[in-house]
């Protein structure tokens, strides 16, 4: 039937287009001398072009525009010759002897849309018979585009409430009738259209079928627009004889259009009050047929109709229509065994979408959706398909939107089993948008209960999945992951001690779990947690708890010292030694020597087997002796102990700038202010003198390896530590000394071989002006000062 050659085609698209226009210059020059049988027999023959079987419905659809804009003129000719007199009936009559039946039957159209403006019969007497006549062309393409154009010429004329077509008694009954059989009729020529020709055309045909489908569709559009269709008559004529067909058809593609035409173009009141119809045809329709898609779209149309006002909502009610589309998808994923994942998860999406806006209050109505998609999924195992995760996502994140509040989201006891059915990367999505939640609405979870809840929830960023190896993450995603975890932990909180440790312990037993990778991440946040509440009880001291009271700092700091210690067993040793000394320091301000002496010596073991790389040995001891010098729970004996040590491993840094640097800081260990029982100025000046040899000695290892003796960054320095001792009034800092260092600088600064270092020599000059504005302030202080000389480099 159909050529194969586009080039063909375009020929006898060229040639019929040809033919037309000859023919509708004769036809015009007929109609301009009003000669009616010539004007009549050129109309014709210019629409036998359309009798042609050689075009594409797209080639045939161009040739049938040019034909109706002549046929509008023809229309517009014999509305003229009505006015003149003539009898339209004996025109009606005419037309008919037009030799072949297509022509005949456009004509017939054309001069009935004139006879019905005429008022001298009926109309739906006039339409009842075109529609009948129409039966004659059962080509589907011819057809189609026939009744279309009857569908065209009509659309206007029907007798409709307030139409002035509008006669006797049930006239809206005729014009709902005449547009039922001709969209009965169209429908029959599409879905015929899909037999005809070879098999290996089929896919062809199916997409030439979709081009044509506007043209069926219309008459929907067409219904809906009668004034005089009702809800009754909806109800009782329209939507019945409409499903009828389209369930009779057995064709796919009709089924899923003609369903989608009946949602989009009655009003949404109309679908709500015959739910029952409506979700009764779908079980019904061919298995291939997309029901998901078409259903979806229905409960979308129902959840804006609900949202768009609240005096609507009784309906909604007074029909069931929760229950009416929970057992309609029921019904629907049992009637297509063979429904993709997707399909179900879809529409339980929509479902559930459906009930947040129609019956927000109902949270039984919600977990009975996630519990029905739970039922349907079981036996599928994990789902990795892409558009299924994405939709089990949207499933689980409509709850969320809704109620900006993972609380709620966490009553519905078949959440966590929808979640189950998500493959691990879909899981850490699903994860993610739950803590995001959570960030954005700064949502409060305050009992250990809803934490281990939460922390069940989203266990895909908690642990390791089997099978999944550290090479398969991409690290930034995984550090963002973790980052994101760490904020939520710091979100949890309740004022109640006894609750808030709960909730650290609940935390504590899910990140343990979390393996090498997290545990750096994880275990911080709570450190921090646990400290916060560690100053909250340190801070009620006033009101003591009880003897029996079971959160108390020493059992806070118990676990804490169990949490870090996992740090070192993950190569995370920086990081624990950092944890220890917030410890020690915090167990410091409870008044827990042994405590913070338990915390300050796991430090230590930390710093001599396990941290052997001498930058980050540089970095601890100073960690180190920063904590020690704030502590001031230490007796004396617990202090000379920590001292010595920090010193001792001061001394044995690797680089001897290094050791200079850490040995002059250890000086503050025996001088601290406002502890007059921690002010040993021997021991300040030992530690600044053996500085001073360390500096000597790295001159000397400078000179003899590379020929001079660098920089004397390291001298300026210690000066700068023996300003600060003279200034705070340690003795044993005397000027003498001082003097004696300021000289040995100058010196050495002069000397060549020494190197040029401008940042030497800029932290010099400003050391020397220090000095000047000292002396120049009066006062103690000026006095202290005065005996200094300050003499400048040449």
């Amino acid at each position: 039937m159909m050529l194969d050659g586009t080039e063909d085609e375009e020929k006898f698209l060229a040639a019929g287009i040809a033919g037309l226009q000859q023919n509708s210059f004769y036809m015009h020059r007929a109609l301009d001398s009003n000669n009616l049988r010539d004007a009549l027999k050129y109309s014709a023959q210019m629409l036998s072009e359309l009798r042609t079987s050689k075009l594409s419905p797209h080639k045939y659809y161009e040739l049938y525009m040019r034909a109706f804009d002549q046929l509008r003129k023809l229309e517009m000719f014999f509305e003229e010759e009505a006015r003149r007199g003539c009898s339209i009936i004996d025109l009606y009559e005419l037309v008919q002897h037009a030799g072949n039946i297509l022509p005949r039957l456009y004509l017939l159209c054309t001069v009935g849309s004139v006879y019905i403006k005429s008022k001298e019969a009926p109309a739906k007497d006039v339409l009842k018979d075109l529609v009948e006549m129409c039966r004659g062309i059962q080509h589907p393409v011819r057809g189609l585009f026939l009744r279309s154009y009857l569908s065209q010429v009509s659309r206007d004329k029907l007798p409709d409430i307030g139409s002035e077509y509008e006669g006797d008694a049930d006239t809206v009954a005729d014009a709902v009738e005449f547009v039922l059989q001709n969209f009965t009729e169209m429908n029959k020529l599409w879905v015929r259209m899909q037999h005809q020709g070879p098999a290996r055309e089929k896919e062809k045909r199916e997409k030439e079928r979709s081009e044509l489908r506007d043209l069926v569709g219309k008459n929907l559009h067409v219904l809906s627009q009668i004034e005089g269709v009702d809800l009754d008559m909806y109800k009782d004529v329209v939507l019945p004889r409409v499903l009828e067909q389209v369930v009779n058809c057995k064709d796919e593609l009709a089924q899923f259009y003609l369903m989608d035409c009946i949602i989009q173009v009655f009003p949404d009141e109309y679908h709500l009050q015959t739910l029952d119809v409506l979700l009764g045809a779908y079980p019904q329709l061919q298995p291939s047929v997309d029901i998901k898609t078409v259903l979806s779209q229905l409960m979308e149309r129902l959840s804006n109709y609900a949202a768009s006002s609240a005096e609507v909502l009784p309906e909604f009610l007074q029909v069931e229509a929760f229950s009416k589309l929970s057992n309609a998808i029921g019904k629907v994923i049992e009637a297509q065994p063979d429904m993709p994942t997707v399909g179900v998860v879809t529409l339980y999406s929509s479902l559930l979408t459906f009930t947040l806006h129609v019956h927000p209050d109902r949270l039984d109505y919600a977990d009975q959706v996630l519990g029905a998609c739970v039922k349907k999924l079981s036996g599928r195992g994990k789902i990795d398909d892409n558009k299924a995760t994405k939709q089990i996502v949207a499933l689980l994140s409509a709850p969320l939107e809704k109620y900006n509040d993972i609380m709620t989201a966490l009553k519905l006891s078949n959440y966590p089993r929808v979640m189950e059915y998500l493959d691990l990367p879909t899981t850490k999505v699903m994860a993610t948008v739950i803590i995001q939640s959570i960030m954005k609405n700064g949502t409060h979870i305050s009992t250990s209960e809803k934490v281990d809840a939460l922390f069940e929830l989203i266990k895909g960023l908690i642990k390791d999945s089997d099978g999944v190896s550290k090479d398969e993450l991409d690290e930034d995603d995984f550090k963002e992951e973790q980052n994101s975890v760490a904020r939520l932990i710091q979100m949890l909180y309740n004022e109640d001690p006894e609750e808030m440790f709960k909730i650290i312990d609940t935390v504590r037993k899910h990140i343990l779990t979390g393996g090498p990778t997290r545990l750096p991440f994880t275990v911080p946040p709570l450190v921090f947690s646990s400290l916060k509440l560690v100053r909250q009880l340190q801070g009620q001291e006033e009101n003591p708890f009880g003897d029996d009271a079971s959160t108390t700092p020493k059992k806070i700091f118990q676990l804490l010292n169990q949490t870090i210690e996992t740090l070192s067993g993950v190569l995370a040793q920086e990081l624990a030694l950092q944890l220890y000394l917030q410890c020690a320091e915090a167990a410091n301000d409870c008044d827990l020597e042994p405590v913070a002496y338990e915390f300050f010596t796991q430090a230590y073991i930390l710093y001599e087997e396990e941290i052997s790389d001498s930058r980050a040995q540089v970095t601890a001891i100073h960690l180190i002796i920063g904590t020690l010098q704030r502590m001031h729970v230490f007796g004396v004996e617990n202090r000379d102990t920590l001292t010595h040590k920090a010193t001792g491993y001061s001394a044995k840094l690797l680089k001897k700038p290094d050791q200079c640097r850490a040995v002059y800081a250890c000086s503050h260990l025996f001088w601290v202010d406002d502890h007059d029982n921690m002010k040993d100025g021997e021991r300040v000046l030992l530690c600044l003198k053996r500085a001073l040899r360390i500096a000597n000695a790295a001159q000397q290892m400078a000179n003899a390896a590379r020929g001079n003796t660098g920089s004397v960054m390291l001298f300026i320095e210690i000066l700068n530590k023996y300003l600060y001792f003279f200034e705070k009034g340690n003795l044993q800092v005397t000027v003498a000394a001082i003097q004696g260092l300021i000289e040995l600088i100058m010196n050495e600064m002069q000397s060549d071989a020494t190197t040029s270092d401008p940042a030497a020599d800029a932290f010099l000059a400003s050391t020397m002006r220090y000095i000047e504005f000292q002396k120049q302030k009066g006062g103690t202080v000026g006095e202290k000062y005065e005996a200094l000389k300050v003499s400048h480099a040449g």
